[in-house]
């Protein structure tokens, strides 16, 4: 039985220490650039566009508290790719896999810097990442897995049954391929936060419970764009829209571009010593396994375990709202999974849950937007691994609005769309049928006619 989480927040990361708001939009403001959206998204935008251009005027508007929705809400991996994965990237963007694994590296170097730079208190890890095989005819592909990655420059260890269960002691585990500097682990909460506070440092004007419910023109040669709250307004030269699965909301004709999904985590009570002992993980290694509903896990600093994923969960017409962060009988599989995972741990409680959306693409990686002549920019859809992607994506949308020759615009990860997802009801349909694909090739192997017509034309729908 999983036991009730506490009222401080949505997740165990909110909960976990104490955060004084910021101050409400409550007139009508002026700024050089509105950001719409205080998750990490739109805090690493900010930063970016100060670091080419120290004097600008710079608002965030959050219509909760920074890091709400999914910065706040998410497992913690910090993984190195800006693609969802390496075999994904060369999925979807072969003739350049090799420029976007070097700017992964990159980005991932510059995250180091910065929190170096501003003393950024996150409590970061790097810890090797390790995907397990659960099912027999999962084992095959660890192989070519790893020797994809070594042919990439990647270190990668394929490890048998009995070497992986050293490293992780579970029965269901029959193989793995541990990769050492794949990232770390950090907490989601306190990394935004930091965020906001050295945005604040550098003198960017960050608002919280400032919900914007409308962006307009307003007709002047310069400052031509409104951003509308309940209480006040902010007129600014540019906008970014950083608000991921809530992107629709504001920008309808963004809808087609993804579908949001709800994804629900469990975090167990602090683990003894003589627990710890029962199944190893001294590496606290990152852990995903190697089903198309995948769990991932991790330790969390104070030695819980978080336990998330496997199913994605739509809803038809993809309502978001806090009647849907439980989610009873999904938070039941989990936990029956992690018993199955973990049977020396039987009893282990659970006395934190919740759920979130993510906004997925077709193609499971960020995609770029503007309107307004390019005067509003927005970057959407991480699929899960946003918390190093969002900086990248940061980094592209300062440079639409301010350095139109960037290398970093000639992507095609950044120039094109992915396929769109149709309408209602043929998105529940198609959505449906996709995940019952899914879950009969996690049972047989095979992928099906479904799941191989859709990878013909590059369209996906994860877990």
């Amino acid at each position: 039985m999983i036991a009730q989480e506490s009222s401080r927040g949505p997740s165990f990361w909110q909960q976990r220490s104490p955060y004084e708001p910021g101050p409400a939009v409550i007139e009508d403001l002026r700024a050089d650039v509105v950001v719409v959206g205080g998750g990490y998204t739109g805090l690493w935008t900010a930063h970016a566009l100060l670091d080419k251009d120290p004097g600008l005027d710079i608002v965030v508007c959050e219509a909760d508290t920074v890091g709400y929705a999914a910065s706040g809400r998410n497992g913690g991996f910090l993984d190195t790719s800006l693609t969802h994965g390496l075999l994904n990237g060369l999925k979807h963007f072969p003739d350049e896999i090799d420029t976007l694994e070097r700017l992964a590296t990159d980005n991932f170097g510059g995250m180091q810097k910065f929190f170096a730079e501003y003393g950024v208190d996150c409590d970061f890890e790097q810890v090797p990442m390790l995907e397990v095989a659960t099912r027999r005819h999962e084992v095959e592909g660890l192989a070519e897995w790893a020797e994809v990655h070594r042919a990439h420059g990647h270190e990668a260890e394929l490890l048998d049954a009995g070497e992986a269960q050293e490293l992780l002691h579970s029965p269901l585990i029959l193989g793995a391929v541990r990769r050492p500097g794949a990232g770390g682990m950090l907490d989601p909460a306190k990394l935004v936060r930091e965020l906001a506070r050295t945005a604040r440092d550098r003198g960017v004007r960050v608002y919280e419970h400032s919900a914007v419910t409308a962006v307009d023109e307003t007709g002047s040669a310069t400052h031509g764009l409104v951003a509308r709250t309940g209480r006040g307004s902010v007129t600014a030269r540019r906008v970014v829209l950083a608000t991921n699965a809530h992107t629709a909301g504001l920008l309808p004709s963004a809808g087609h571009r993804y579908v949001p999904v709800y994804d629900y985590v469990l975090v167990s009570d602090a683990l003894t010593s003589r627990q710890r002992e029962a199944i190893g993980w001294a590496g606290r290694e990152g852990v995903s396994d190697s089903g198309n509903r995948f769990h991932y896990f991790r330790l969390t600093p104070d030695d819980r375990i978080l336990w998330g994923g496997y199913d994605a969960v739509y809803r038809w017409r993809g309502p978001i709202g806090p009647e849907h962060d439980q989610d009873a009988a999904t938070h039941e599989v989990l936990a029956r999974n992690f018993a199955a995972m973990f049977p020396a741990l039987a009893g282990l409680r659970f006395p934190y849950r919740w759920g979130g959306a993510i906004a997925t693409t077709s193609r499971f990686t960020v995609t770029f937007g503007s309107r307004h002549d390019g005067r509003l920019v927005y970057a959407l859809g991480y699929t899960g691994l946003g918390v190093g992607a969002s900086r990248f994506a940061g980094q592209v949308l300062a440079d639409l609005l301010q350095a139109p020759d960037s290398d970093l615009l000639k992507l095609r990860l950044v120039r094109r769309a992915p396929f769109p997802f149709p309408p209602e009801p043929l998105r529940w349909g198609a959505i449906a049928l996709t995940r019952y694909a899914l879950a009969r090739a996690d049972d047989t192997g095979r992928r099906g006619l479904w799941l191989s017509a859709l990878d013909k034309i590059g369209v996906g729908f994860d877990s």
